[in-house]
């Protein structure tokens, strides 16, 4: 029996342990290589430089003076402006719509309610492809004009949904009977909810507001095809930069933007351990 567990224990840490290595091998590997000083073979180590960096950022470099494949670097910040402003909206909005959708199932019983809870699950089940085809033909019908406003309105799709069922998993460890002991004492709807609700919904609100904003910095595929011509995000410029061969650059864009996620990430627990 002790043979049996000892095995099962062995089993579970070496599966776990190659788990985490099939993760974030490759992300150290960026890691590594976004310093190496090679400006052709991305692979072949030749010496240790931080001016890829540099080169992004829009400084002048040395070590790519003959390879310099970042075509506008202003094109560049441009495009991660562009990124900031869309992820910006899309999260206010989406984080705004989604609480109030989830707070609005959670407290009213109403004909239909499970199936539009069914409903808000259905923009994280479809293909992005198939939600990007079906945003396109619906604009394009419509006489909209592809640009930022089509992105936000596109992305708020399904990242009212992230933030709905984020919310709602809040809202279900909830306890009740504060809100009953606010009614009891006097305090009006506003009230209860300002000064009992809100704060213990703020955890998910804010998980959920982070979530998002993540998921609209990353998204490709739905930007893609409702981006027009005049607008170009993040991901789309580095989509655009590998369709011409893996470059030095990219590497380094990647490493900053995981360096962005991780402070994301980190904000959004560090708040949530000081609502605790």
């Amino acid at each position: 029996m002790k043979i049996a567990q000892s095995l099962f224990r062995g089993s579970l840490v070496a599966y776990t342990g190659l788990f985490f290595a099939f993760i974030y091998i490759p992300l150290v590997v960026i890691a590594v290589y976004s310093f190496n000083s090679n400006p052709v073979n991305m692979m072949t180590w030749t010496g240790f430089t931080t001016e890829w960096y540099a080169q992004v950022l829009g400084f002048k470099t040395t070590v790519s003076e003959n390879a310099l494949y970042i075509e506008s670097t202003g094109q560049l910040l441009q495009a991660v402006w562009n990124s900031l402003v869309i992820a910006t909206s899309t999260t206010l909005i989406a984080t705004v719509f989604g609480t109030a959708i989830a707070i609005g199932l959670y407290r009213f019983d109403f004909l239909g309610q499970r199936f539009y809870r069914v409903i808000m699950f259905m923009p994280m089940l479809m293909p992005d492809i198939v939600l990007g085809i079906a945003l396109l033909i619906f604009f394009v019908n419509s006489g909209i004009h592809l640009g930022l406003m089509t992105i936000i309105i596109g992305q708020c799709t399904f990242l009212i949904s992230y933030v709905f069922i984020v919310v709602s998993a809040r809202l279900a460890g909830m306890d009740r009977t504060l809100e009953n002991a606010s009614a009891d004492l006097g305090a009006d709807e506003w009230t209860t909810f300002r000064r009992v609700v809100l704060p213990q919904l703020l955890p998910g609100i804010v998980g959920g507001a982070l979530l998002a904003f993540i998921i609209s910095m990353d998204d490709l595929v739905i930007t893609y095809f409702i981006a027009g011509v005049d607008v170009t995000t993040l991901p789309m410029f580095i989509f655009a930069m590998l369709r011409r061969g893996i470059k030095p650059e990219i590497n380094a864009i990647a490493v900053m933007m995981l360096t962005f996620s991780f402070v994301v990430a980190s904000l959004g627990l560090y708040l949530r351990s000081r609502q605790k």
